[in-house]
């Protein structure tokens, strides 16, 4: 009943409170972006939702698109902004996937959306991470976010699948909100953000 049919009205209910709430934030974020980004203030891409059909996540733009003479995007590292260094801290670039909620492509809970380009390298057990919706937030976020090796990231991923509850969920709306305030787990320990997943082997 939760996993079917609450949890989507919790999703629904929450997402509309907080971007209200949020929405002064939400237009100061929006204005120093698109000043710091040439008036790109968005991150758009394709990502793979519920079984596996491909959605377009919306997020704050915390990099430049600044290339090196070879035409490729620099390192991560040396694109994040000032001030995308500052929304990916406090996790504000997250605050426009209440959007995709709303929208019904994601929930707040559940595993991360990632690459589309992953696809074809999960293993069957890893597949089941998308049997359910994917969410801003989740069970692998909570217990190490960018700072733990993809094989347990995945592992928590189908967990979480497996054991979808009400409680659960409240336990990982806590978590998050302790994990934000200390800043924890945004970075791993040798890049800005989350290395490529290459594969199993």
């Amino acid at each position: 009943m939760y996993k079917f049919f609450i949890k989507r009205v919790f999703d629904i209910i929450i997402s509309l409170s907080v971007l209200t709430v949020l929405s002064p934030v939400f237009l100061i974020v929006f204005v120093l972006l698109c000043i710091s980004n040439k008036g790109k203030a968005f991150f758009v891409q394709e990502r793979p939702g519920k079984d596996e059909k491909i959605f377009k996540i919306i997020k704050f733009k915390s990099m430049n698109d600044k290339r090196g003479s070879d035409g490729k995007l620099l390192p991560d590292g040396d694109r994040i902004t000032k001030v995308g260094q500052f929304v990916r801290k406090t996790s504000l670039d997250e605050i426009p996937q209440l959007i995709n909620v709303l929208k019904g492509d994601m929930s707040l809970i559940g595993p991360r959306p990632l690459l589309v380009s992953y696809l074809p390298l999960y293993s069957e057990e890893q597949k089941k991470r998308h049997l359910i919706k994917p969410g801003i937030t989740g069970w692998a976020q909570v217990n190490g976010r960018n700072s733990i090796p993809w094989k347990e990231k995945f592992e928590l991923d189908v967990w979480y699948v497996n054991n979808v509850s009400f409680i659960l969920d409240l336990k990982i709306i806590w978590l998050t909100v302790l994990k934000v305030v200390k800043r924890d787990g945004i970075s791993s320990s040798t890049s800005a953000t989350m290395e490529f997943f290459t594969g199993n082997s």
